[in-house]
């Protein structure tokens, strides 16, 4: 029995990216397709690999720390490094967030502060008229 494979079309299509996207992540070795001349044939473990840069991206996380967990995960057998790795790299990722929740806030107070500025004195100069 053959393992399902795919094309650079068919993972474009399904997680609504760029052909160039993939051929990207290829060149930074996080995907490793075969080939059949010109065309790449991609395999189950590069169908997950490319869903997990992805989930990665979204979740704040470089191109170079996925493919660390990606380095770890293929250089030992037992999946607690990565875990370990992720837990650490989660918990960076987590505290960068809320420094910069924190500094949006900030940036909200200061930004009400000058409207209100703004619609007071605009008040006033309108009392004058």
């Amino acid at each position: 029995m053959s393992e399902q494979t795919y094309s650079i079309g068919e993972l474009s299509k399904e997680f609504d990216i760029t052909p160039r996207s993939i051929r990207f992540y290829e060149e930074q070795g996080l995907l490793a397709p075969e080939r059949a001349g010109q065309s790449r044939i991609y395999n189950k473990k590069d169908r997950v690999r490319l869903k997990l840069i992805l989930r990665g991206k979204r979740l704040g996380f470089s191109l170079a720390e996925t493919k660390t967990l990606f380095e770890l995960y293929d250089s030992h057998q037992s999946s607690r490094i990565q875990l370990e790795e992720m837990l650490r790299m989660t918990h960076e990722k987590r505290a960068i967030m809320k420094q910069q929740m924190e500094d949006i806030q900030m940036l909200m107070n200061e930004l009400n502060d000058v409207e209100l500025r703004c619609k007071e004195e605009l008040s006033e100069l309108t009392k004058g008229v």
